[in-house]
């Protein structure tokens, strides 16, 4: 009974914790922050200055701004904090009106209400604020009286067959919303269209996007007057520094006598490229065997470069001077160690926000400049934040091994567990796996998982499986549609390895996942090996019907990852790892946990729900499958504290449960 877990209780406590790190963004002079605890439970969004959010967190004043507990009272309403959109008219003018996002429950669809930051409190409809009614809309400013808005009016064509917006429209304070001209629209078949308008640095941009697939989108940019095609290969994601555009490939490209390899990140002023020069392409990155680029985080004169290297953090240091880049050099990092980045405004400073986490290391935040992090005086000094020690991590070690996959490729993954465990297979161990849309699994603190697993004894892995980004584009296109065998046999991969090292025995061994991790654990309970390897599974908010996926909520979208259903695509590879459809009744599966979300607009419950069906008829599951539905969450499965805490506890317990057998 989780509610009764002395392991939840710990859990919610940690979650509410008054010495969690208070993570801000700049608006102006204040600093913003959103923040759940026992007194707050759906959240206060909140404001301060620099000078007292550099006091200890206890002797911080705070401002508040908005209560979303007491909105929600007020309205009779479950609404879960979804972020702010800003109306930015540039430095010289202070920030006023922004547009919050409230989710009704935790789902994708959001109410968007405009809100005044001076006044705290939004602004009535009746004096003209902005509001749009439950919808996964697209909105920004456009100027202070009109909104660029991608949403369901109620006519036929205004959303694509994914749930995204096909239509963006120009919106005028004061007018109807359904009599808004549409002035940017893409197919029907698309996942979305966007228009947008945003100040980079000193320039002002406006933008249309098509995003035809998950992975290929077309643009076009305002530009001297006119719409221009930005015209560069479908699959190169495009966004901007300043006056020029940032291209990164996701497959190699032949321009002006060059060929870039797929990774590579390139700058090129606008107008320069609008104008034919393509002589002028700056690479800054190229992707190597190990190493590929993560992210990518700009100030106000720099662009810092976040490169994995075997997953392991470090940065490449460029500055944009006089119109050119100049590379100051690079950073190891902290090897089997997290660094993240964030700029605390790049329109105004070169000052950032650099954290520090890692599996056994509770996170740090430091404010520093460019300039310091360059010299590496960073990383040693005193942290403006810390985190205490949620949980006692004192002998835990943090190793990196490589499992050789069935085709022979060289898959890592990340251990922890007591130092010196008993190579014994007697170890209880959770495998945790993605493999997905180029996700990367690095290391971090995670207090929830470190009370519930690591304090026990428990080794927690994490398998760096191709579909994910740990390698870049090449090594999450290795597992794309028929070749989705790859992220399976990866992962398979790295359960033998820890058998064969002597972690742990197939009765030892269990595995979770969730999303698209939840179609990889429905593959792993479903593949003929399940019962060699695994011992238990949590199937976390999964697909497992890919028969129908793309007819179910937000699917359609990800078709560029799996393949269509409609098309040949099913019976040449798709039917090969559609779990659902792959129970058999002469198998036998590991005792499953299935977790979902009444609010998830994302992946349609019914999938874990219709597998679960299947599995309690299934005379050799009857027994050992077990679901659990939260009516609120989304697809985060969770709507605040207390739900999350009562879930992660009773997952681990199940876990901890079966393994111990």
């Amino acid at each position: 009974d989780p509610e009764s877990d002395p392991v939840r209780k710990r859990i919610l406590e940690v979650m509410d914790s008054k010495e969690k790190i208070a993570y801000v963004n700049k608006v102006g002079e204040h600093y913003y922050n959103f923040w759940r605890d026992a007194d707050h439970v759906r959240g206060i969004w909140r404001r301060t200055t620099l000078e007292e959010y550099r006091k200890p967190a206890a002797e911080v004043n705070w401002e508040l701004v908005l209560d979303v507990d007491e909105l929600g009272k007020q309205e009779g309403q479950s609404y879960v904090w979804a972020g702010k959109v800003l109306l930015d008219e540039g430095p010289e003018v202070t920030p006023d009106l922004c547009l919050v996002r409230l989710s009704p429950g935790g789902s994708d669809a959001v109410i968007v209400r405009e809100f005044s930051l001076q006044k705290k409190a939004f602004v009535p409809e009746e004096e003209g604020g902005f509001r749009v009614s439950v919808c996964k809309s697209r909105v920004s400013y456009k100027s202070k009286d009109v909104l660029l808005i991608g949403t369901d009016t109620g006519k036929a064509g205004d959303m694509t067959d994914s749930g995204y917006p096909r239509t963006a429209r120009e919106w005028k304070r004061g007018t109807k919303l359904e009599d808004a001209p549409v002035v940017y629209e893409v197919q029907q078949t698309d996942i979305a269209g966007n228009q947008g308008r945003y100040y980079d640095r000193g320039v002002w941009h406006e933008e249309r996007s098509r995003a035809i697939t998950f992975y290929t989108s077309q643009y076009h940019w305002l530009h001297q007057g006119d719409w221009k095609e930005v015209k560069v290969p479908e699959d190169i994601t495009v966004s901007t520094f300043k006056d020029s555009f940032m291209f990164k490939l996701r497959k190699e490209w032949t321009v002006a006598g060059k060929t870039f390899a797929q990774g590579t990140l390139l700058a090129i002023k606008i107008d320069k490229f609008f104008a034919g020069d393509l002589d002028s392409l700056t690479v800054l990155f190229a992707p190597t065997e190990n190493e590929s680029m993560e992210d990518s985080t700009g100030t106000l004169n720099f662009l810092i470069v976040t490169v994995l290297q075997d997953v392991k953090i470090k940065f490449v240091f460029w500055q944009y001077k006089d119109g050119e880049w100049v590379n100051r050099g690079q950073d190891a990092g902290m090897g089997l160690e997290d660094v993240s980045l964030g700029a605390v405004h790049s329109d105004e400073s070169d000052e950032i926000f650099a954290t520090i986490s890692g599996y056994a290391r509770p996170t740090s935040l430091f404010l520093t400049n460019v300039e310091e992090l360059i010299a590496g005086r960073v990383l040693g000094s005193t942290p403006l934040k810390a985190l205490p020690a949620f949980f006692n991590a004192e002998g835990l070690e943090v190793q990196q091994h490589f499992a050789t996959s069935l085709d022979g490729t060289k898959v890592p993954y990340f251990q922890v567990s007591k130092a010196g465990i008993e190579l014994n297979g007697e170890n209880i161990t959770l495998l945790y796996g993605y493999g997905g849309f180029e996700i990367s699994l690095t290391p971090g603190y995670f207090a929830n998982r470190g009370v519930a697993w690591l304090e026990k004894g428990g080794v927690w892995v994490d398998a760096n499986i191709r579909g994910g980004g740990e390698y870049g584009p090449r090594w999450h296109q290795a597992a794309l549609k028929e070749n989705r065998n790859k992220a399976y046999e990866d992962f398979e991969a790295v359960a033998e390895d820890l058998i064969r090292r002597g972690v742990a025995r197939t009765g030892r061994l269990g595995i979770m996942g969730g999303s698209n991790g939840g179609l990889l654990m429905g593959n792993m309970i479903t593949r003929p090996r399940a019962m060699d390897l695994f011992g238990a599974c949590v199937c976390q908010v999964p697909l497992l019907d890919m028969k129908r996926y793309n007819k179910l909520l937000a699917g359609a979208s990800w078709m560029g990852e799996y393949g269509d259903p409609d098309t040949e695509d099913w019976d040449k590879f798709l039917h090969k790892y559609s779990a659902y459809q792959n129970v058999k009744e002469d198998s036998k599966y590991p005792p499953t946990l299935f977790i979902t979300s009444t609010k998830d607009d994302r992946v349609h419950p019914g999938h874990a729900r219709k597998m679960t069906a299947k599995l309690l008829d299934h005379p050799n599951a009857k027994t050992t499958t077990y679901y659990y539905e939260n009516i609120e969450g989304g697809h985060g499965g969770a709507a605040d504290n207390k739900q999350k805490a009562f879930m992660d506890s009773l997952q681990y317990a199940f876990l901890w449960q079966q393994l111990s057998k």
